[in-house]
């Protein structure tokens, strides 16, 4: 992940090597040469998605592609990344951050696993109200984490009580399912006992007035002074990623056009599935110059 942009741009090549003497050890080797289970361990899988986004932004903007975004918004850990974009929090410190979000939510997860499951073909409100009945039938907790966008919503928490949600989604008439290969239930109650120390490292980094407004995911809307940010950021490890809603506010807003950064094309399909009149754009490695 990666390799080819450090190979071609200088300016990539730069922070990745800056997160190297950050953290201490070799993440670029990491990504670039794996081993993949060592890499898809949150602790390093976090800070690794973070320092290709902001790679690849940087060589987005040598080549004449970041030109003056009316918004930025970042999905779940990508939130971290558009702070960045939006020049609320330094690269060193969003590094920080991401790294010690991954520790944490590893932690919890070993004190309390769970899952995770991706529902299709089901309404987001049909899902919370099974989600509902999962957690009245066995006392454990499981709620929506992501709703991404029409026909795609992912849930999350206990291991028994998402079974149950899962059963009942198929009842209910979802196309398909799948539950994701993980132990950590993220953007549920499951994460509450790593937020009181993620708080505090919130609390400490110093976070600027953004440059360009940032949607959060909690909120779905211009996260506007550090405040906000700080709030949205304290939240968001046990709060569900409200990205379709978050789309839907740049659409009601007039963006036409949406640039995905970072090392894929996810939330150009989910954009699809939004608004499909909206142009989806992404850097590719061969328009490195």
């Amino acid at each position: 992940m990666g390799s080819e942009l450090y190979q071609l741009s200088p300016v990539a090549r730069a922070v990745f090597d800056q997160a190297d003497e950050l953290l201490g050890f070799s993440l670029s080797d990491l990504c670039f040469n794996g081993p993949e289970r060592k890499l898809t361990d949150t602790v390093n899988q976090q800070p690794a998605l973070f320092v290709t986004s902001i790679a690849t932004l940087r060589a987005m903007e040598t080549n004449g592609w970041a030109k003056s975004p009316t918004y930025v918004a970042g999905h779940s850990l990508g939130e971290i990344s558009a702070l960045v974009a939006a020049g609320s929090i330094c690269f060193a410190d969003g590094l920080q951050l991401v790294r010690w979000r991954g520790e944490l939510m590893k932690a919890a997860s070993e004190r309390e696993p769970g899952g995770m499951a991706a529902i299709l073909a089901l309404d987001v409100a049909i899902v919370r109200d099974i989600c509902r009945q999962a957690m009245q039938t066995t006392g454990q907790p499981v709620q929506v984490a992501n709703d991404n966008c029409p026909g795609q919503v992912v849930i999350s928490g206990d291991s028994e009580a998402l079974a149950t949600a899962v059963a009942l989604t198929k009842e209910a008439g979802a196309r398909k399912v799948v539950e994701l290969p993980i132990t950590i239930a993220s953007h549920s109650e499951l994460m509450a006992s790593a937020t009181p120390e993620f708080v505090a490292i919130v609390e400490a980094t110093d976070i600027k007035v953004p440059q360009i407004p940032v949607i959060g995911n909690v909120s779905a809307k211009p996260l506007a002074t550090p405040d906000d940010i700080r709030i949205e950021l304290k939240a968001q490890l046990t709060a569900p990623v409200a990205w379709a809603d978050s789309m839907r506010y740049l659409i009601a807003h007039g963006v036409d056009t949406v640039v995905e950064v970072g090392s894929g094309d996810v939330l150009q399909g989910l954009m699809k599935r939004i608004d499909r009149k909206v142009e989806r754009l992404s850097f590719r490695i061969e328009n490195v110059k």
